[in-house]
């Protein structure tokens, strides 16, 4: 996550990816995914010389959905992996751009064996400034199709408008990304702290708490009687699925511990449809 987006709320999920290892890496609770959610992979781009992850959704053999605070202001290219297990210990398995400046290459990430892609940035994204117009929706165009993965699919229109206010909280919703674990660490205060290690892809149970014409708010503790967990910082741009669709990515949190409120941009809703029609979706 940028320090630009760190308001009133500690916004979504977007952690810089340090050589060293410090605690960085999957969801507040939750499940190991194994091949539950294949279509799912781990994003890494440069921003200003600095490396950061996300998550996304390949919805289609070229296109990957994530959030704008994931692909806004990336330097070159972005590196995408599909596989659940990046890495259980230290040290890192991420490639290192030759010039962080400029970011990725083609070459260099396929050279590396990583998938490659350009990121877009949804028009209309507010950085966080407008809740009516907060559109935290990008792209990822590979630069070459995925084969053997089937892309998942983005929810109808309006399909959350039809879940009625008094169900929403009866109403679970299933978010998957590469999130930061919390958990106590194992030595020192026993206070829950983001984990570096492991550094896998995860799904989390969550019962929905409000619903607006952007966001999708829900209840993210693991200790909710309903639910499994919530998001954290990676899982940021990460699908959320009802009925095995797409209706929102994840786009911010609440507390540095992630044991509170999630929030996630509606993908069922026109402003986000219309234009993730231009990419053929």
């Amino acid at each position: 996550m940028h320090p630009r987006h760190l308001l009133a709320v500690l916004l979504a999920a977007l952690l810089p990816l340090l050589a060293v290892a410090s605690p960085a890496a999957a969801s507040t609770g939750g499940t190991p995914d194994g091949t539950r959610h294949p279509s799912v992979g781990l994003l890494v781009s440069y921003t200003d010389g600095d490396r950061y992850r996300c998550s996304g959704t390949l919805v289609s053999p070229t296109v990957v959905l994530t959030a704008a605070h994931c692909t806004d202001g990336v330097d070159g290219k972005v590196a995408l992996d599909f596989d659940p297990v990046i890495a259980e210990a230290p040290p890192s398995p991420l490639p290192d751009a030759a010039d962080p400046a400029a970011g990725y290459t083609t070459k260099e990430l396929q050279a590396a064996g990583y998938e490659s892609g350009t990121a877009y940035t949804h028009p209309r994204y507010s950085d966080f400034t407008d809740p009516r117009n907060w559109n935290d929706v990008g792209v990822v165009v590979l630069d070459r199709p995925v084969t053997g993965i089937a892309p998942s699919r983005i929810a109808d229109l309006g399909t959350l408008d039809r879940i009625k206010t008094s169900n929403l909280s009866k109403t679970l919703f299933t978010a998957v990304g590469y999130g930061t674990e919390v958990r106590k660490p194992d030595s020192g205060p026993q206070k829950p702290t983001p984990m570096s290690y492991p550094l896998i892809r995860r799904y989390v149970d969550m019962p929905g708490q409000k619903l607006t014409p952007q966001i999708l708010q829900t209840n993210g503790n693991p200790n909710d009687n309903k639910g499994t967990g919530g998001t954290c910082f990676g899982d940021s741009g990460g699908p959320v699925f009802l009925g095995g669709r797409i209706v929102a990515v994840t786009s911010y949190g609440y507390t540095e511990n992630c044991r509170y409120l999630g929030g996630y941009q509606r993908v069922d809703i026109a402003a986000a449809q219309d234009w993730l029609a231009s990419f053929g979706l």
